[in-house]
């Protein structure tokens, strides 16, 4: 199969025509690039299972044109959380809620659950519209493997796996969604994102609880059962800079090629290592994380990445950091 990459309208429109002829594409949004199928339609869905090589216990998200759908994909919520929608969508949130069953049990893994958001990518929007129908998506990556920021990213897993890549450019939030279950008396985080614990409590005046990290049988959001987010290579994460370049040494010596990912303000604390810098502040972190990562994979067979920090963004990027490297901490 030939996989083109294709930007502007014409991108738009050979997209929605596929979608809504049962194919796959690769499509862009502000958080990371999906693989987009008809959330009806249950061979489309498991095509994207089979792009991927995921498990089909992993649900999927489905993506909507606009906040005024989420009722065409659920039985009803809590009008309480309408706040959130309004506050937060279009946008880097993703709610759980209720399916309807017209969402085949592909979409959700057999839960009565759906994670359903509206992104606020303008390329993305325009693509959704044209589909005409909810669309289910995971990452545009083969199955444990870096999430793709860009379309070139996206093209290094999916070559001769889906006929097109919309290219809209880079992400510019830069990891997954927040997934937000709702279904319960309190409110739980089951995914961080750049949309903050915080910020959630701060929008519905009321306490918001953080999944414990427990895996479950049966995971309710993606990225609760699986490795993710990791490169080809061995990855560790330092808890200061001192301790990256103690490891940098360390595996220098041992006939490794490392390099050591960090926050711009440390680069000049680390000698003669060679780094990737991931920019300064919360956010220019998030959006260059996955894509720093994708770079060190290629230059360098062991990654060290600097602790980024335990709270807000900060901690939703060290989520994906620390499954990345596994666990494994320096």
């Amino acid at each position: 199969m030939e996989t083109k990459i294709l930007s502007g309208q014409e991108a738009i429109k050979l997209g929605a025509e596929i979608v809504r002829a049962g194919g796959v594409v690769a499509f862009p949004t502000e958080t990371v690039y999906g693989l987009a199928a008809n959330a009806y339609n249950p061979d489309a869905v498991r095509a994207v299972f089979a792009a991927k090589g995921r498990p089909m216990d992993n649900p999927l998200i489905v993506h909507l044109a606009d906040k005024k759908l989420i009722h065409t994909v659920t039985s009803g919520f809590d009008e309480k959380y309408n706040a959130l929608i309004n506050a937060f969508m279009p946008g880097p949130l993703t709610l759980v809620v209720p399916r309807k069953d017209s969402i085949p049990d592909e979409v959700t893994a057999g839960l009565d659950t759906v994670g359903v958001r509206v992104p606020s990518d303008p390329v993305c929007s325009a693509f959704l519209a044209a589909c005409g129908v909810p669309v289910a998506a995971p990452s545009a990556n083969l199955s444990t493997r870096i999430s793709p920021t860009s379309a070139r990213h996206v093209y290094e897993d999916m070559k001769g796996r889906i006929p097109l890549i919309i290219d809209g450019g880079e992400s510019i939030v830069g990891i997954e969604s927040t997934v937000l279950d709702i279904t319960g008396e309190t409110p739980v985080v089951l995914r961080p994102g750049a949309v903050t614990a915080e910020m959630i409590a701060s929008v519905l005046g009321g306490d918001v609880k953080l999944h414990s990290g427990k895996v479950l049988a049966a995971a309710p959001a993606p990225g609760m059962k699986y490795k993710h987010y990791a490169p080809s290579c061995e990855c560790v994460v330092a808890n200061d800079i001192a301790s990256a370049v103690e490891c940098y040494v360390k595996e220098q010596k041992a006939g490794k090629t490392p390099v050591i990912l960090c926050r711009g303000e440390h680069t000049g604390e680390l000698g003669g290592c060679r780094f990737i810098d991931l920019g300064r502040g919360d956010a220019e972190v998030c959006r260059n994380i996955y894509s720093a990562l994708h770079k060190g994979e290629k230059i360098a067979d062991f990654i060290i990445c600097e602790d980024l920090g335990a709270q807000g963004v900060a901690a939703s990027v060290m989520n994906r950091v620390n499954k990345a490297a596994g666990g494994k901490r320096v």
